[in-house]
């Protein structure tokens, strides 16, 4: 089933491979891509990964991970980001965007805040707690990037709502200690998406990134993640990229598929397609994840930065005759 298509609204994929996003910090500080980025993503599309999820990419200047994030917080940024997707889709792939507000883990100038003001970690700078002001900016800032992504071309809109980022320190009560309204996360994620659906558009695929466990007690679980969800997957949520973590500073014990098991609950709970993996780097633990129905979609990240063409050369292992491109016919084995 790994190498059988796709197709989730207008969004055809040809095998069930996902790379993830996965920072690349490689940007200049003002966030623009360069040939590097236009390399590294046309690589993995040559590479047979059905679709390639770009890098958090910030919404704001200072709602990066790092000074050197890929930004979306100016029109300006338009032609670079179009022009992966244009290599992206040349190379015979589908192209997503996570879009991303750091929050209290962003490590850039300026102000930085969060739901409250709790920090995350004595490396990261105390986040001075939002006003609604900062909320509605923020807010707005989602909107604008899901209209600038959809000019660059993109078939898919990832919200980034796990691994300790503004989103997910909404939805978590260990981040989120306000008394006002937006003490409950939910709140937020709906206003945002509320934001989003007015200009990316129905026929294109919305995704949401969630952290399924924080790994402590008193964090989010699947089942309290998935309840925030089917709160307002009726506003046109229609895909859920699972994985766990990031919000607090915990040892978590990662092996080769690990948070398939969250994928599976999560998809059981919601009833929407969902993104899973974890530390896979083996085409037939992918197939099952696949065949086993815990996933719709599995995805490989630290595999394809090391081996960008992985899928193309493990295709054979679960007896796949795989197409490869044109010019790199010679070299199949």
């Amino acid at each position: 089933m790994l190498f059988e298509s796709y197709q989730l609204k207008n969004m055809k994929l040809k095998n069930r491979v996902v790379m993830p996003p996965m920072c690349m910090y490689s940007a200049d500080t003002l966030g623009f891509a360069n040939d590097f980025h236009y390399v590294h993503y046309a690589s993995r599309a040559i590479g047979g990964v059905g679709l390639i999820i770009q890098e958090a990419t910030g919404i704001l200047p200072n709602g990066r991970i790092s000074e050197n994030d890929l930004g979306i917080w100016s029109d300006d940024h338009i032609p670079g980001l179009k022009k992966i997707v244009d290599l992206i889709h040349a190379n015979g792939s589908v192209a997503g965007i996570q879009v991303n507000h750091a929050g209290r883990k962003a490590k850039v100038n300026g102000k930085i805040f969060a739901p409250s003001a709790l920090g995350y970690s004595n490396d990261y700078e105390m986040p001075h707690e939002m006003s609604k002001k900062d909320i509605k900016d923020v807010i707005k800032a989602f909107a604008e990037a899901a209209r600038r992504a959809d000019q660059a071309g993109y078939d898919l809109l990832e919200l980034h709502g796990a691994h300790g980022y503004l989103i997910f320190q909404f939805l978590s009560p260990i981040s989120n200690q306000r008394t006002d309204e937006y003490g409950d996360g939910k709140v937020f994620l709906r206003e945002v998406m509320e934001a989003v659906t007015k200009v990316w558009p129905k026929e294109k695929v919305l995704c949401l990134r969630i952290s399924a466990t924080e790994y402590v007690e008193g964090g989010v679980t699947p089942e309290s993640i998935s309840e925030m969800i089917n709160s307002v997957k009726d506003l046109g949520l229609d895909l859920i990229h699972v994985s766990s973590g990031g919000n607090v500073l915990v040892k978590i014990n990662a092996y080769p598929g690990y948070q398939l098991g969250l994928a599976e609950r999560v998809k059981e709970l919601t009833g929407l397609p969902v993104i899973g993996g974890g530390l896979i780097s083996d085409i037939v633990l992918a197939e099952h994840a696949v065949a086993s129905k815990k996933c719709d979609l599995v995805y490989l990240g630290r595999v394809l930065l090391r081996e960008p063409y992985f899928v193309l050369n493990q295709a054979k292992e679960v007896g796949y005759d795989i197409e490869y491109p044109k010019a790199y016919l010679r070299g199949k084995k």
